[in-house]
């Protein structure tokens, strides 16, 4: 698609249905007519990835994006978020090779006390068996009772080679650059850029962008084809280790599924100076990334002339698909937050790449206040990130944030 280009942007929607049918409702670049996703002549649609696990609506989300991309492949673009990938160990561990750390009585027991632990203590989706429970037995006949291994294989049945998560993944990319701004699921970093997994550092952007991507497809090929490498190991081995945290940490900045910009109370941070300079030289001037969560509605930084737009709102205090919109340089953002203090609020951004939009998107270096965007009540929403995706959001006006110690929200560590 070269022809300039208005993109609708929404993420980490994690089983939710009501969020991506809020993000459709009065979109003029998308529209939900029942399970049809629609996008409009001269528009794209960019979902950002993690489309399951913590609603109850999981595969008919999974169904309607597989959809979209069917029949408009040149407008819809999805990207693999972490929680659609790590699915892929399914097969494998509920089967003949259960995870190394479950205790011996849960990997010996039955398959639904299998796959419970599997959720809770390896894919933090807790609630993830008992949500497809209640979603099969809305879609199911009525009155049929769904059994444990009634959900167990629904499982299987979306991870098999030809089942509709794995048709899902063969749909997805891990990156999508459209102009100035490029799309992934979590983070680029100085670590993840010009990376792809077995292969030598490519400093070309585009370059890297189309071999990260072909070496996904050809991951993904592999487990829908069952291949194993000559050691025994699954030949997607891979992009498992790819999409999850490294082994010990919380983090895989080498990744631009799981690489994250927020420190360790959800704070995010732009990318560091080197890794700006690298985008610059490639006229990337944006990042547009979800996967960690960021209060109600996105956070916008800027740095250097690069703006950096974290849209992943999965523990929002609110339920809502908030809007987002690439327009070449500009980016608007209509969305929704309720405040510390018990009120809800429209809160709005429409900035162009080039202008001056301060108080927005700086930071109080004393409080770690984030400005995140204007309130339609008047003043600014201010966001801080805490422990265990908890998060504070108040109001400030405009005299407030003039004495306050405002700064671009950047470090200059290496792990960007």
């Amino acid at each position: 698609m070269t022809e300039p280009v208005r993109i609708a942007y929404l993420t980490d929607v994690e089983g939710q249905w009501k969020k991506l049918a809020e993000f459709a409702e009065r979109n003029p670049l998308v529209t939900l007519e029942e399970d049809r996703l629609i996008v409009a002549v001269g528009a794209a649609f960019v979902f950002g990835g993690d489309a399951i696990d913590r609603g109850g609506e999981s595969r008919r989300i999974v169904d309607t994006l597989v959809d979209a991309k069917r029949r408009q492949p040149d407008q819809v673009f999805l990207l693999a978020g972490n929680r659609d990938l790590n699915k892929m160990r399914l097969g494998r561990e509920l089967t003949s090779h259960p995870p190394a750390r479950a205790p011996a009585e849960v990997a010996s027991g039955p398959r639904p006390l299998l796959l419970r632990w599997i959720f809770a203590n390896s894919m933090n989706a807790p609630r993830a068996f008992d949500l497809r429970r209640d979603e099969l037995g809305a879609h199911g006949a009525h009155g049929a009772i769904v059994t444990d291994e009634d959900v167990v294989a629904s499982f299987l049945a979306d991870v098999s080679p030809e089942g509709a998560l794995s048709k899902y993944l063969a749909s997805c990319q891990l990156a999508w650059r459209h102009g100035e701004t490029l799309f992934v699921h979590g983070a680029v970093t100085e670590e993840s850029l010009g990376h792809v997994p077995g292969a030598p550092r490519i400093d070309d952007v585009d370059e890297w962008i189309a071999s990260l991507n072909a070496w996904c497809d050809a991951q993904i090929a592999g487990y829908r084809e069952g291949r194993m490498s000559d050691d025994g190991a699954p030949a997607w081995a891979p992009l498992l280790a790819y999409q999850g945290p490294v082994r010990g940490t919380r983090l895989n900045q080498a990744s631009v599924v799981y690489g994250r910009y927020t420190d360790d109370d959800g704070n995010p941070w732009a990318p560091s100076r080197r890794a700006i300079d690298r985008l610059a030289r490639a006229g990337v001037r944006r990042i547009v990334a979800g996967h960690t969560p960021t209060g109600d509605t996105p956070a916008v930084l800027r740095a250097h002339g690069f703006e950096l737009v974290l849209a992943d709102d999965s523990y929002s205090r609110l339920e809502v698909g908030t809007k987002v919109t690439v327009d070449g340089a500009r980016l608007a953002i209509d969305g929704r937050a309720k405040l510390d203090d018990g009120t809800c609020e429209d809160v709005r951004i429409d900035v162009s790449l080039d202008d001056d939009v301060a108080p927005l998107a700086m930071r109080d270096r004393e409080t770690m206040h984030l400005v995140k965007g204007r309130l339609d009540g008047g003043g600014y929403l201010l966001f801080k990130g805490l422990p265990r995706y908890a998060f504070e959001q108040q109001r400030a006006s405009a005299d407030e944030l003039r004495a306050r110690p405002l700064t671009a929200p950047i470090r200059g560590d290496a792990s960007g």
